[in-house]
């Protein structure tokens, strides 16, 4: 299948996902936070927290996995994205490393599905549209070397991050169509 008809963004709460894995935007103690991190904490439930406490952090632009616990994923995989200085701190590098690494760990876990949020996009200040062509960009990196996973979705929280992301695709759409489509 080609890699463009695998890869979509919508508007929707990450925690209601029946994927192989949902990837969490934590912060580097993995025992939750606000946005992303702290519904997909409260959803998965207190087990969550204690398989968290276990991993004994991660450091930004790393990935960590732990059961779903109560959401409907069977697996969360925590990154850790760069907070937003002025692009001049290796942001964009750490970024793409959390994409890097949670596609390592769903390749580790035989994961088909996979959920990601904007990672850095909230409290952490990522500019919105280089955020969403490093994940795109990592996300056709690494589909068209493995194509056992079926489908990535980015779960966008906003009007605003939705529409980064469904531009950074339909660059994709333009450059790569799939001739199985009228």
């Amino acid at each position: 299948m080609p890699v463009n008809n695998r890869i979509d963004a919508t508007l929707t709460d990450i925690t209601s996902l029946n994927y192989d894995a949902i990837v969490n935007a934590a912060n580097n103690s993995l025992l939750g936070g606000g946005g992303v991190d702290g519904a997909i904490h409260k959803a998965a439930g207190p087990a969550l927290l204690r398989a968290c406490k276990k991993l004994g952090g991660c450091e930004t632009g790393a990935a960590k996995i732990t059961l779903g616990y109560k959401l409907r994923a069977k697996y969360v995989i925590h990154t850790v994205g760069p907070v937003w200085r002025d692009g001049g701190a290796g942001e964009a590098k750490l970024l793409a490393q959390c994409y890097t690494g949670a596609f390592a760990l769903a390749h580790e876990n035989q994961v088909r599905t996979i959920a990601f949020p904007a990672i850095s996009c909230g409290v952490y200040g990522f500019p919105v549209e280089p955020a969403a062509r490093i994940a795109i960009t990592e996300t056709v990196a690494y589909l068209e070397n493995y194509p056992q996973l079926d489908h990535v979705l980015f779960a966008c929280f906003n009007d605003e991050i939705l529409h980064a992301y469904t531009n950074e695709i339909s660059k994709l759409n333009k450059f790569n169509p799939d001739p199985s489509r009228p």
